[in-house]
């Protein structure tokens, strides 16, 4: 479950050269680790394709028009439940504090609801522990499933699987109202866009695929995951 988690929250990141270059070596890593069907593989094959062959300035572009131009499907997790409200300041604390208790190395400051982020938390946690932690979100993560197909997107691939595995099938759920945009832009200034870091050894079964090896070990180990624009 554990690779399955990582290349999850790799396919949804921003994408970046070291993605790109896995990108080729996934499918089979997945295969490997076992966790998904073979149809839920192949509805990943798009989304791997383009990141693999698209021009990258354009991959990057793209990503910031579907998940940073408002918070549809923004992928910042407690927009989606707090809005723009201070108690999402306090979620964010929460979070992080679990972070901390799994022993995982915050370096520096970034937004612990950055949903690659937490699926790398995930990462780390014993399997049941990891599937009982990913459904908290379940609802909000088939909201963003159902939003993103209606965007004829790749994307919607990750997201649907994502939920799927959280137990969430086709839960509705209401995104938050808007409140005070000042809220959140002094809450995305307090939690300044620096590098993260969690300290962990590379993912068990990557030693046959060099590239998804590199790619996970830089992940865990020193590549901020992180979308350039919180919005």
């Amino acid at each position: 479950m554990r690779l399955t988690l990582l290349i999850l929250s790799a396919l949804l990141r921003y994408p970046d050269a070291e993605v790109q270059q896995a990108a080729p070596g996934l499918a089979t890593a997945l295969a490997e680790d076992g966790l998904l069907s073979p149809e839920q593989r192949a509805s990943l094959q798009p989304l791997i394709e383009e990141l693999a062959n698209m021009d990258l300035l354009d991959a990057q572009e793209r990503y910031v028009g579907l998940f940073d131009r408002g918070r549809a499907v923004s992928l910042h997790l407690f927009e989606h439940v707090h809005g723009e409200s201070r108690d999402r300041g306090q979620a964010m604390v929460d979070l992080r504090d679990r972070y901390e208790a799994q022993g995982l190395e915050i370096a520096a400051k970034e937004l612990p609801d950055y949903l690659p982020l937490f699926l790398e938390y995930l990462s780390v946690l014993p399997p049941a522990q990891a599937a009982d932690e990913l459904a908290q979100p379940g609802v909000i993560l088939s909201a963003l499933a159902q939003r993103l197909e209606e965007k004829g997107t790749a994307y919607a691939a990750p997201m649907r699987i994502l939920a799927d595995l959280a137990g969430a099938g086709g839960e509705a759920f209401e995104i938050a109202p808007a409140d005070d945009p000042d809220d959140l832009a002094a809450l995305d200034a307090a939690w300044e866009e620096e590098q993260i870091r969690f300290d962990s050894p590379v993912a068990p079964g990557t030693a046959d695929c060099p590239q998804v090896a590199a790619m996970v070990d830089r992940i865990l180990t020193q590549e901020p995951v992180r979308s350039p624009i919180h919005g």
